[in-house]
């Protein structure tokens, strides 16, 4: 299965429903189909084996995604706000390409051998206004369909390789097809770059929900085109959901026809999921977990979990508003120690996931085992009923002693105080443990925090291993573009081993 069936099974049935766009002036899925068609044939004109976009979000995106699907060429998302060296990097891994770069982006990359710079407009001019035969890839299902760089937040970034057939099985099994109303609107916030990008136009294309698209993240523009486009979904980042609860509760303005508010990509604090159930009581919230390597989503908590946790009795059943849900349709997931054996229920080691949306292969390289399962190197455990809780990153553990402690479980005991608004948990070099747990607070308010009140009140909670030997007070914590917090640059700050 192809990506441009996605499509053609929405414009065939319902080609004149607004696609993307205003809901009053937008494009239909038949012109976005039509458009997609002519950018294949300019593609297939210039001989193009990739198109790579350089640019901010837009309501070219779709016409731009499908087109390369259309015409056999595989589809790029590059950050554009790379420093200046490691965009011509990035840029240089792609060529030979046909690059859309926005004018802020196009002078910056003007010099790298091997691209061909234009605008969409110049695509259209150059396409026939027939077909003058099949581009040839809309019949390929192996091909590679979308090319993604990985965030880089613990090394060079890697060229992640998602092939038509393993981004379809993800839609496919997750959404159904024609099953948004012809009111309903999608709000697209993060960047094209991001997985959550691409698998935001593919659901929203074949659920037949409307698009629309803010250029860059910020949090009042946010909430003035959700109440203007009368958006009933979206996607957010952790650190996005934080400023649109302060958007809303500064100015009373109030969202109602925001039916569902999905997040991920990040490890989101419990005190911001309290609080937005209860700014936002009506929403349906779902907590996604995914990789670009496994075409976004494989583990799900949905809104009646949340209900569920948030006002439950049992601490199994209230720590859930933790965990990250259950494994979706089609996904298999399985916790392994070192050695690959599967662990019980409550044992932390890596989490591994093996299905078909699964791609788990880099340029040059499928990573994945004999048995098809590919490492998250994400450290976390499954509950009695199989939901999953992400403690982090493999490498984020911190090792002291020759015990492994988990930062998350640090932070959200930090998050808890009243003092606390923010925090990232780290382990830095030292002599007598090996490593030793540092943190970095962002206070809330501006309040002044002593660092021993810290540490007792993480010493009355958690074992005193857990406690924190450093506090350093932030105005505020480093995070990517993408939302992800750098905790490569913390660690950096307190590389000096410590006696």
């Amino acid at each position: 299965m192809n990506l441009t069936l996605l499509l053609d099974m929405t414009a065939d049935t319902f080609g004149d429903r607004v696609a993307v766009g205003p809901a009053t002036s937008g494009a239909s899925y038949a012109q976005v189909r039509d458009t997609g068609a002519r950018i294949a044939r300019a593609l297939a004109g210039r001989g193009a084996a990739r198109l790579v976009l350089a640019a901010e979000n837009s309501d070219a995106i779709p016409a731009l995604l499908f087109g390369s699907a259309m015409a056999g060429a595989t589809f790029t998302a590059v950050n554009y706000r790379l420093a200046d060296d490691r965009l011509v990097d990035a840029m240089s891994r792609c060529s030979p390409a046909v690059v859309v770069a926005d004018e802020r982006t196009a002078p910056r990359i003007a010099d790298v051998p091997g691209l061909e710079l234009c605008s969409v407009d110049e695509l259209l001019a150059e396409a026939t206004a027939e077909p003058a035969g099949d581009p040839g890839g809309a019949d390929d299902t192996d091909g590679v369909a979308i090319a993604l760089f990985t965030s880089g937040t613990s090394g060079a970034p890697k060229t992640v390789l998602l092939r038509h057939r393993n981004l379809t099985s993800y839609v496919v099994s997750t959404t159904e097809f024609m099953s948004a109303d012809e009111d309903e609107a999608a709000l697209v916030s993060v960047p094209p770059y991001h997985i959550a990008g691409m698998a935001s136009v593919l659901s929203n294309i074949y659920s037949g929900r409307r698009l629309v698209y803010l250029a860059q993240f910020d949090p009042q523009r946010w909430v003035e085109l959700a109440r203007a486009e009368s958006v009933t979904h979206a996607m957010i980042v952790p650190t996005m959901l934080g400023r649109i609860l302060d958007v809303i509760e500064r100015t009373g303005v109030r969202l109602p026809h925001l039916r569902h508010l999905s997040y991920g990509g990040g490890r989101m604090p419990l005190p911001v999921v309290r609080r937005a159930l209860e700014l936002l009581p009506e929403v349906g919230f779902v907590n996604a977990y995914g990789l670009t390597e496994t075409s976004s989503t494989v583990a799900l908590l949905g809104p009646e979990d949340h209900r569920t946790s948030v006002c439950s009795d049992d601490p199994a059943v209230a720590a859930r508003l933790g965990s990250v849900g259950r494994a979706l349709p089609g996904v298999e997931l399985q916790i392994h120690d070192p050695d690959g054996r599967e662990l019980e229920a409550g044992a932390v080691g890596e989490i591994v996931v093996r299905g078909e949306q699964i791609s788990g292969e880099y340029e040059g390289a499928d990573v994945k085992d004999s048995g098809g399962w590919f490492r998250t190197h994400d450290h976390g455990h499954l509950d009695r009923d199989g939901y999953l809780f992400v403690d982090g990153r493999a490498d984020d553990v911190i090792v002291r002693g020759g015990e492994n402690l988990s930062p998350g479980e640090i932070e959200d005991v930090l998050l808890q105080h009243p003092g606390v608004e923010e925090v990232a948990v780290v382990g830095v070099p030292d002599e007598e443990w090996g490593e030793t747990v540092a943190a970095f607070v962002v206070a809330s308010d501006g309040r002044d925090l002593d660092p021993e009140q810290l540490r007792a009140f993480v010493r009355e909670r958690l074992r005193s291993s857990r406690t924190p030997a450093v506090i350093e007070f932030r105005s505020a914590l480093p995070y990517s573009e993408t939302g992800k917090l750098l905790r490569r640059e913390l660690r950096s700050a307190l590389s000096v081993p410590r006696r």
